[in-house]
């Protein structure tokens, strides 16, 4: 039996400067299942992405989305890309062991956590204040550099890091510190300024882009007071859930979101094109 990919469309060039095309899973010339692949608008051209994969019932654990796989990667080389990646919902066990089995690696997980309908309280002598603007200015400059660094350490190119961190900053806050549903927070202990706060209001719930302990404070159990002060937030405007993002290798935070009850929903996987 020979799995092979069947073209259903011509090379898509897209209107956010990605290519895609759609395919047909095919054994035998026999449809069992779709591949649709692109490229990366985020990372850039020289990433491709499986956007979706999906084989039929009947033609599942005989091999076809190990060879479907496969052949999206030759695809992949042939456009140029250098690194191929994809998002799996954390309920798909069967497609997570394919990606480790075909040599993927998780990058970072989306978690999230369905909150209760009382705020927790902070503790004692812990309490927050907006961020100024020249808290703001350094903040965003700070986070902007973090941030491209993060992806430039999981193999991302530097200018496609650089790219992608002004890129995502200019999506997010059009208005700078004034967009609208975003809160911009600094936590004080005892008086003293201990870390920072970013969190958006989306349709149906929060969501945390940034959480920092300051250098001098970390170890002291301030990550989490930031936590429940996003929780508080969320809470009061009336948003039941609270999402968050976390990259792999970065164990404290792990250890933090888990701890409070934080749920993997999808994780993102990487694999580089050899």
């Amino acid at each position: 039996m020979t799995t092979t990919l069947r073209p259903t469309e011509p090379l898509q060039h897209n209107a956010d400067g990605t290519r895609s095309r759609r395919y047909q899973v095919c054994v035998n010339s026999r449809p069992v299942g779709v591949l649709h692949l692109g490229t990366s608008a985020n990372l850039g051209d020289s990433v491709a992405r499986i956007i979706e994969m999906r084989i039929a019932e009947p033609d599942r654990r005989r091999g076809r989305g190990t060879v479907a796989a496969l052949a999206a990667e030759e695809v992949a080389r042939g456009w140029g890309c250098t690194r191929m990646d994809a998002v799996v919902p954390a309920a798909a066990e069967g497609a997570l062991r394919l990606a480790d089995a075909l040599g993927y690696t998780l990058r970072n997980r989306g978690m999230e956590k369905h909150l209760g309908g009382t705020p927790p309280e902070l503790p004692p002598d812990s309490r927050e204040r907006p961020m100024t603007p020249a808290e703001f200015a350094a903040w965003q400059e700070h986070e902007t550099e973090d941030y491209a660094r993060m992806w430039i350490e999981r193999g991302v190119s530097e200018a496609a890091a650089y790219a992608k961190a002004r890129r995502d900053h200019e999506t997010l806050l059009p208005h700078g510190q004034s967009t609208g549903n975003t809160r911009f927070s600094v936590l004080e202990h005892a008086g003293t300024r201990v870390g920072v706060l970013w969190l958006a209001l989306q349709e149906d719930k929060a969501f945390v882009f940034d959480v920092e302990t300051d250098p001098a404070h970390r170890g002291r159990g301030h990550g989490r007071t930031l936590m429940l002060l996003a929780e508080r937030q969320a809470i009061a405007a009336g948003r039941p859930v609270l999402g968050l993002n976390v990259f792999a290798g970065n164990a404290p935070a792990e250890r933090l979101y888990e701890s409070l009850g934080y749920e993997t929903t999808v994780s993102a996987l990487t694999k580089p094109l050899l």
